[in-house]
Order: structure tokens, then C-alpha cells, then sequence
């Protein structure tokens, strides 16, 4: 393994206000685990929640929990400890865990945009297209595929060669580690766009689809069908768009001249990926799914008072 060591700088330039950011991350991370936490715990524990929609609600907290919890610790301790420095292993592995959270997120939001679409526009055969085999199959693929995809990925980018050592973020991402590269790297370039195109363009057409077919299939149905279509693919909607936001941020971040932005600007985009968007969907699926946010009661209320308690 090479000896090489990259510095953070962006630490650097917001030390001043560095336990902000540590008070900050302090409170929002418990509740990352805690919301999704809770997500999952109800799931397992409600028989009645052992159906495909809410078993991919329960992936994507278990998605939002990888990802929430791959680098946070990891910053409070480098603003706590003011050690900036990184091993190119340790960078290694902050690729592999945003990369692999990201591609999980949106494959998963994928499969729940079809699970809509198949529940909406073929109430009856369901059952029968949405199989116990099949969930399981999609829960798997959500989390090999983007792993084997970046696996990829990452063994590219760990035969660049580097001219540079100083990245200007809080974390480890590929593009800025491939921006130091002095070698040739138009393998790597080729490889990189075309997983953009399968790991992004593809997913986002199956979505567009779906929601297409979902849209065409409410301007049949009554207003109150049509309320109830809507109200079962808002949280669906809200994460994707929360998805879309947290991607957004990061693309800017990582592709875009950005020198012109303050800093605390720039690390607060940054940290929207990891930190936000795994805090914002268990919100989103807590408040907006009436079967979850039922049992979450029923689990949270003590039996003496569950009657007085869990009224709704």
C-alpha cells in the first residue's frame, strides 16, 4: 500500500468555527441513528408492516444508516483532534462509503418508484408481480450492485498516479482525488462516465416511467383516488428529491470552480449528502406514512397508558 498522505484543507480554513460544526454534528447524528434506528425496529417488529413498500422503507433507513454513520465520526474527531492528515487507505475507504451509499440510495429509490407504480397501475396482480422472492432479490441488488460497481471504481483510482496531496473538503471524494493525478488517466475517464450513465441516467428513466404511467393512471381516477395515489408517493417524491438536493451539492462541490464561495458554505454543501439527507427521509417516511407513524406510537407508548396514549 502506498505511503502517501493527503491534507484536508478544508478544516484549515474553517478552524475558527470548528466547534459549530462539532456542536452541530453532535446533535444531528443521534438522530440520524435514532430516526432510522426506529424506522427499522418498527418494521421488524409490526407484522403488519411485512409487506414490500414498507421492507424497502426499511431498507433505505438501513441505506441512511450506513451512509449517515460512514463519516461522521470520523469529522467530529478531526475537528476535535485538529489532526488534518490522511493515509491514502483511510481516503480509499471514504470513496468506498459515499460512493456505495449514494449508489444504494438510489437504486433502492428506484425499486420503490416501480414497487408505486406496479401497486397503482395493477392493483390486482400485485401480489403476484411483487413476490416474497422477488423483494428479496431487489433488497439484495440495491446493496451488491453499487458495491461491485465501485469496487470497480475504486481499484482505477487506486492506480493513479498523484502530483498533489491537498484536497479541499472535509472528506475524501474520488474526483478530488483523481483532480491531483499526473498519469494518464483515460481509462479511468471512460469507465467514470460510463457509470454516471448506468448508475444515474438509468435509474431516473425507470423513475420518469413509472411516474409517468403513475400520473396517466390518476387522471382516470376520482379526486378522492387521486389524493390517495398522491398521498402513497409524496415521501417517495421528498426523498428523491432530497436525493437529487444532496447529489446536486456534491457534483457542485467536486466538478465546479467554487473558489468564489466561503468556505463554511462549501463544507456545509458538503456535508448535506452525508449528513442531511439520512436525517430528512426517516423525518419525511415518519410523518408522511400513517401505517409507520401507527405502530411507532403503539411501540413508543407504555402499555398502562396505551389507550390514552395512542389515540389518533
Amino acid at each position: 500500500m502506498r505511503n502517501i498522505t493527503f491534507t484536508l484543507d478544508a478544516y484549515r480554513r474553517i478552524h475558527d468555527l470548528k466547534y459549530v460544526f462539532v456542536v452541530v454534528l453532535f446533535l444531528l447524528y443521534p438522530v440520524i441513528v435514532i430516526a432510522n434506528g426506529l424506522i427499522i425496529c418498527v418494521v421488524f417488529l409490526e407484522r403488519k408492516l411485512h409487506k414490500p413498500m414498507y421492507l424497502f422503507i426499511c431498507n433505505m433507513a438501513c441505506i441512511n444508516l450506513y451512509g449517515g454513520s460512514a463519516l461522521a465520526p470520523f469529522i467530529i474527531a478531526r475537528f476535535l483532534t485538529e489532526d488534518y492528515q490522511i493515509t491514502w487507505l483511510s481516503c480509499l475507504v471514504h470513496v468506498f462509503f459515499i460512493y456505495t451509499y449514494g449508489g444504494c440510495d438510489i437504486t433502492n429509490l428506484t425499486v420503490m418508484a416501480y414497487d408505486r407504480y406496479v401497486s397503482i397501475c395493477y392493483p390486482l396482480n400485485y401480489e403476484k408481480i411483487v413476490t416474497p422472492t422477488k423483494v428479496i432479490i431487489s433488497v439484495a441488488v440495491t446493496w451488491i450492485l453499487p458495491i461491485v460497481r465501485f469496487s470497480i471504481t475504486l481499484f482505477l483510482t487506486a492506480s493513479i498516479d498523484f502530483c498533489g496531496t491537498i484536497i479541499e473538503k472535509v472528506y475524501c471524494d474520488n474526483y478530488s482525488i483523481v483532480k491531483l493525478a499526473c498519469s494518464d488517466i483515460s481509462s479511468y475517464n471512460i469507465y467514470g462516465t460510463t457509470m454516471i450513465l448506468f448508475a444515474l441516467v438509468f435509474p431516473f428513466m425507470i423513475i420518469t416511467y413509472s411516474y409517468l404511467r403513475i400520473i396517466l393512471i390518476c387522471l382516470k381516477l376520482s379526486k378522492s383516488g387521486r389524493v390517495k395515489v398522491f398521498s402513497t408517493c409524496v415521501p417517495h417524491l421528498m426523498a428523491l428529491l432530497n436525493f437529487i438536493i444532496g447529489s446536486c451539492f456534491e457534483l457542485f462541490q467536486s466538478r465546479f470552480n467554487m473558489k468564489h464561495v466561503p468556505h463554511i458554505f462549501r463544507v456545509i454543501l458538503s456535508l448535506y449528502f452525508l449528513i442531511l439527507c439520512p436525517l430528512i427521509n426517516p423525518v419525511v417516511y415518519g410523518m408522511r406514512t400513517q401505517a409507520i407513524k401507527e405502530a411507532v406510537k403503539r411501540k413508543l407508548c407504555f402499555k398502562l397508558y396505551q389507550t390514552s396514549c395512542c389515540k389518533l
